[in-house]
């Protein structure tokens, strides 16, 4: 056993104002660990103790029922960046707790490629490889080379390479294959000094076009990627309502070319569907245009939540809404989309505190 320290922790501790969507109830337990030594011992304290454990970092990613969440809720809040010359590139350890834009921009002021594009992105370092966050063309899984974890199950640190983390669109071995065996304590991330910024998303490069910039460097796509993402309301802001939410609610579907072209017929001529061909021949579809084109439109309100009316794929916390008022709505909206297209949206936050889950969303 690797630590056995008796822990201390606060009991009844509002989560709401530790989230991005502002709802919710409080921890039965809370612990906020600013050492990877805490953080292991939260976490086998409360195993021995069996009860179930949320690992809690900027609160951007995560949905908490109205009646709270039961057992322990661990906050991952050490800090702390290492960088190691590499010659062409730069090793950057970064721990779990840092705030992932704040390291963004440390890189991007170093002149380092690799995470430009991931501007203005919420939450911690920590969540980045779980997701498997990625934006404007640009995923963690590029730069990543390993992940620092405890192994609740051997019960040691250990280093996950790339490889052993199965990244894949928005997924890896942490979410999916074995979700809860391991807390990520520090993220190595191999950047290229000097390199050139990311420029495959479409839209960037449109943008950069309007504003005749020809050469971008680091900065200016950082700076463009901040100004699109404030455009859409994917950027975190206290004086703004309309950015109380978990970004985008949903992941972008992954379809057979098949499914593709039957959704397409089933929107109609003229319809102009976004489609992005992936390596492996299957279609990427936008969540956000299936959701307009099931009859919720930017602006929707319902259920006392709202869906932006900057983008259909942010659902936001109103003045007032309720936990459930966000998972009603979200559950409409993936109803609307199964109905009409035959495709069926992932929910991309994780739901805290309900007594069950249904494809990620707890059923009506």
């Amino acid at each position: 056993m690797l630590c056995v320290a008796p822990v201390e922790h606060e009991t009844q501790v509002p989560l709401a104002p530790k989230t991005s969507l502002g709802v919710g109830g409080s921890a039965e337990r809370f612990i906020c660990a600013t050492s990877e030594g805490a953080a292991c011992a939260a976490v086998e304290w409360a195993d021995d103790a069996k009860l179930p454990v949320h690992v809690l970092g900027g609160g951007s990613n995560v949905v908490v029922a109205d009646g709270g969440v039961p057992g322990v809720v661990v906050e991952i809040a050490m800090t702390g960046v290492q960088w190691a010359d590499q010659g062409r590139h730069m090793l950057a350890t970064v721990a779990a707790g840092e705030h992932w834009d704040t390291f963004v921009e440390r890189a991007v002021e170093k002149n380092l490629a690799g995470v430009e594009c991931l501007s203005g992105i919420p939450g911690r370092v920590g969540a980045t490889p779980i997701q498997n966050v990625g934006a404007y063309g640009q995923d963690v899984s590029e730069t990543i080379e390993n992940v620092r974890c405890f192994d609740r199950q051997q019960r040691e640190i250990v280093d996950l390479s790339r490889r052993d983390c199965c990244f894949s669109y928005r997924n890896s071995r942490f979410k999916s294959r074995e979700p809860g065996r391991y807390l990520v304590l520090a993220v190595s991330f191999r950047l290229e000094r000097g390199g050139d910024p990311a420029l495959r998303y479409a839209e960037l490069g449109r943008a950069l076009s309007a504003r005749g910039i020809r050469t971008p460097d680091l900065q200016q796509v950082r700076d463009l990627v901040i100004e699109l993402r404030r455009g859409k309301g994917m950027l975190l802001d206290a004086q703004d309502p309309l950015s109380r939410s978990c970004g985008s609610f949903f992941v972008n579907p992954i379809v057979e070319r098949a499914q593709a072209d039957a959704v397409a017929e089933a929107a109609g001529t003229g319809s102009n569907m976004p489609r992005f061909e992936e390596p492996d021949g299957r279609i990427k579809l936008s969540a956000g245009w299936l959701i307009e084109q099931a009859g919720f439109p930017r602006g929707t309100a319902a259920h006392g939540a709202l869906v932006s009316p900057k983008h259909a794929l942010a659902l936001i916390a109103t003045d007032g809404a309720k936990a459930t008022d966000i998972v009603a709505l979200a559950r409409q909206v993936r109803d609307a989309v199964l109905s009409r297209f035959s495709v069926r949206l992932v929910a991309e936050p994780v739901c805290w505190g309900f007594a069950s889950l249904q494809d990620g969303l707890p059923p009506g």
